[in-house]
């Protein structure tokens, strides 16, 4: 493993490390925003949440995408495509981050925790639905409903 020496990211290989060196550098920064890339092509692409352009169109249903990967990612709700499958118990889903929230049903990981009542939780938001109270960060309050 490497490791970045300003953030302490680590990254598998040479690399990926160079080019995540980008972002404290400054070189690919977005002028509107101040947010720094990794590359060129992330600069781009994060650029379009300021302008607008949404040059990627479903040919189903017509909506907009500002990502090739995000129309990509949206057709399989039109094709009911679910290519991310549960090693365990075969259960497949259309994004592989919901794969990633579905494996903590098998390791009982709960990385989210509550810091008014300490209970952990497998999902970021199932603290709301026990109690109303501050947010897990303190910085807002929410009333829950329990009904």
């Amino acid at each position: 493993m490497l490791t970045c020496s300003p953030c302490g990211k680590c990254f598998t290989s040479h690399r990926l490390l160079s080019r995540h060196s980008n972002v404290h550098s400054g070189k690919y920064e977005c002028v509107e925003c101040g947010r720094k890339c990794d590359s060129n092509h992330a600069l781009t692409q994060h650029k379009r949440i300021h302008s607008g352009n949404k040059p990627f169109e479903c040919n189903v249903c017509s909506k907009r995408f500002t990502q090739s990967g995000d129309l990509v990612r949206h057709s399989r709700i039109h094709s009911g495509e679910k290519p991310y499958k549960c090693h365990v118990c075969h259960k497949a889903f259309r994004v592989s981050g919901h794969l990633n929230t579905h494996m903590r049903v098998h390791t009982g990981e709960k990385p989210y925790k509550c810091h008014v009542c300490h209970k952990a939780f497998s999902q970021s938001g199932f603290w709301k639905s026990k109690h109303s109270h501050e947010s897990p960060h303190g910085t807002e309050t929410i009333q829950v409903s329990t009904m």
